[in-house]
């Protein structure tokens, strides 16, 4: 083999190899590390050069590496990376098996022919993918999901593992022959329109499953404003009919009857379970929330340190200004609540066009984030909760803002950062 042949050879794996690890980065976080990175390009470039025959042993023994690179090369669950490389190795080995067992296609009776046709495919895989995820949107599935789309996969897999099994190369006669082409104008087909449409159907339920819980945490945070303006209803009720109160009062002083003056007085105490509004800021809003909060952690015998100052009128809805700091501080008093440093601070303002939200707490124990770089609930039951932070940063997204959230030290950190320019 002359030098730019080779040459060739191994610009074509390169380019082989890194068509669909990028396309693979539409489904799953890459991961930490070059060389790891790396790791599924080298391999994937490998499957490229690779003669695949129906009934050649050559992709049973390339299946094990296949989905290692996976694992190595990628984040996020492992059963997401694990389901993502046995999809990927199913329509690549498809594809591969049909240009190379029947020249067919044109130009695929030669060895560069059958590349070429190889890397054809694999771009325009990539370039579908590219259309369909174009919103840049991330695939997020439950471990169920994750689980059934694996089953799925199953079929397709274990028959195109079955030719190698079944070694049905090395056997002659037309009953063989017939059944190579059997499977090669209905199996090979089947499998790789199948495992093109699993991935189809990742990204369908991945949208669905976002819209859920988009729908789910918008019903959480109304349900969370309203009980704050319900309560807020009830001061103002007090208010307003503070002046008739006072009248009876004066009426009975005036009279003398101050034992019935005290059992008013003592009727107007049980009736008005809501303590006032206090004022941290000119936002009426944020001091609703701020007013319930610091009450919960007089109870919880934390100590606050505020410093808020918010205009009376925000291009933030309410309802949305609500669950940011409502849900903020929960988490910290959660938090703090079982940590030796009972403090949190907040700090909120509007500035520059940016409203700003600033928490910082002590927490017990270890906090760390997941490969998607989010921090899990620490409650037992975590189907039911860990809708906190995740609708905090879908507020900020929405308002075309950012929320990071940082543990070190002992103590968690969260800062939102939305401008306040944008209408949603």
């Amino acid at each position: 083999m002359r030098i730019a042949d080779i040459v060739f050879w191994v610009l074509c794996c390169l380019l082989g190899g890194i068509i669909p690890a990028c396309t693979a980065r539409r489904f799953l976080a890459p991961s930490k590390g070059r060389i790891r990175s790396a790791v599924p390009c080298v391999t994937i470039g490998a499957a490229l050069g690779m003669p695949t025959w129906v009934g050649d042993g050559n992709p049973l023994y390339f299946f094990p590496f296949f989905i290692a690179a996976f694992l190595v090369g990628y984040g996020g669950s492992r059963l997401a990376r694990l389901v993502i490389g046995v999809i990927f190795y199913e329509w690549i080995i498809a594809w591969s098996m049909i240009v190379d067992t029947r020249a067919v296609l044109p130009g695929t009776d030669g060895y560069w022919g059958a590349v070429v046709w190889k890397l054809a495919m694999w771009l325009a895989v990539w370039l579908v993918m590219r259309r369909v995820l174009r919103d840049g949107g991330r695939i997020v599935l439950s471990g169920r999901l994750w689980l059934l789309i694996g089953l799925l996969s199953l079929a397709p897999l274990l028959s195109e593992l079955a030719f190698s099994l079944w070694n049905i190369r090395f056997y002659t006669g037309n009953v063989v022959s017939g059944i190579i082409d059997a499977a090669f104008y209905t199996l090979l087909p089947f499998q790789f329109i199948s495992a093109i449409a699993l991935l189809f159907a990742i990204v369908l339920l991945s949208r669905h499953q976002a819209l859920e819980q988009e729908h789910q945490l918008a019903d959480m945070r109304e349900l969370y404003y309203q009980g704050i303006r319900r309560e807020q209803e009830q001061v103002r009720r007090l208010r307003h009919d503070m002046r008739n109160h006072l009248t009876v009062l004066s009426g009975l002083l005036a009279q003398g009857n101050t034992a019935r003056a005290a059992a008013y007085v003592d009727s107007l105490q049980a009736a008005s379970d809501a303590p006032s509004v206090l004022q941290f800021g000119e936002n009426e809003t944020a001091n609703i929330v701020l007013s319930a909060k610091l009450r919960e952690m007089e109870q919880a015998g934390l100590t606050a340190d505020l410093r808020v100052s918010l205009p009376e009128k925000l291009a933030v809805a309410d309802v949305d200004l609500c669950a940011l700091i409502g849900n903020a501080l929960d988490n910290a008093m959660e938090a703090a609540r079982l940590a030796e440093d009972k403090r949190v601070l907040v700090r909120a303002r509007a500035d520059k066009g940016m409203l700003m939200l600033r928490v910082v707490n002590a927490y017990a124990g270890m906090r760390e984030p997941n490969e998607a770089g989010v921090f899990n609930t620490t409650k037992a039951d975590w189907r039911a909760h860990g809708f906190g932070l995740r609708g905090m940063r879908e507020i900020a997204e929405r308002y075309g803002g950012t929320l990071e959230a940082t543990a070190a030290d002992g103590r968690f950190e969260l800062v939102a950062c939305l401008p306040l320019g944008r209408d949603v």
